[in-house]
């Protein structure tokens, strides 16, 4: 079972579960306010979440949503707080509203390319044959950056975009000088080949560089992040951007670029990198 995790006094967080496609989930402790970062993919993973919570006497106030994506949202009927959500945030989560999330809608849409098949695969199992899911509206919505005081403490909560996802948002706690990245840093998934495209990921990558954190969560890596771990990987996606451009997508010549420049072979994340980008070309 997943077990909540003390950072701070002021920061805790959920690890996910790859299974069922269950991202991190926050919690920022305020004097004042308790802030949770994502609503989780479902009830269960919500009421998991809030219980262990309340037994170590935190209870939550507000909840902010990173982006639209079921795994982040599905949750939210359990959450019985304020939401906040950037504008793009809310309209996609609107749109999804009307949808029905039986096995025959959910595998026509994947048939159709509307829905992608590891996350319809991970619905399946993680609601079994109860699909009664109700998706809520955020009750606070922001365009670009929102800062929320929770007492001591402070969140804030840009709009950074990216190939994941154009709606996706970023949340940064100064005082525990932590980040909360959301999955703005994976690839396009709604797409033939999974992608990065140049220029997406390059102006992404500019906005996270102002960052002075030292812990970094990715919604989907088993645990946070140090800045050394996190700036290595913004570098890896940086050169492998640079070096498609510069080679106009010829895969073959970015390998050997990359592997020249390091002078060894390149690993399984360089190279699955490349390979986004090359699909994005």
């Amino acid at each position: 079972m997943q077990k909540l995790t003390k950072i701070s006094d002021r920061l805790y967080y959920l690890p996910p579960v790859q299974e069922t496609d269950r991202p991190i989930l926050g919690a920022v402790v305020g004097e004042e306010k308790t802030l949770l970062i994502d609503a989780g993919n479902s009830s269960q993973h919500a009421k998991l979440f809030l219980q262990q919570l309340r037994e170590i006497g935190i209870q939550a106030d507000l909840l902010a949503l990173t982006h639209w994506h079921w795994d982040h949202v599905f949750g939210m009927r359990e959450i019985a707080v304020p939401s906040i959500s950037c504008k793009e945030t809310y309209g996609k989560i609107k749109e999804m509203q009307p949808l029905s999330w039986e096995d025959k809608d959910l595998d026509q849409r994947v048939e159709e390319g509307t829905e992608i098949p590891f996350c319809a695969d991970a619905m399946k199992k993680e609601f079994g044959n109860d699909r009664n899911i109700q998706i809520h509206l955020p009750t606070l919505t922001f365009e670009d950056r929102m800062t929320v005081h929770l007492g001591s403490v402070t969140c804030e909560i840009e709009h950074v975009g990216g190939d994941h996802s154009s709606d996706s948002c970023v949340a940064f706690i100064p005082e525990e000088k932590a980040l909360f990245v959301g999955d703005c840093l994976y690839a396009n998934l709604y797409a033939e080949k999974w992608n990065y495209t140049v220029e997406k990921m390059l102006k992404l990558i500019q906005r996270l560089e102002k960052y002075d954190a030292d812990t970094y969560f990715l919604s989907h890596h088993p645990g946070p992040l140090t800045k050394d771990a996190f700036h290595s990987f913004l570098q890896l996606l940086k050169n492998a951007a640079l070096l498609t451009q510069k080679n106009a997508g010829d895969e073959n010549a970015i390998h050997q670029e990359m592997s020249d420049n390091l002078q060894r072979d390149l690993n399984e994340d360089e190279l699955e990198a490349i390979g986004y980008f090359v699909n994005g070309w």
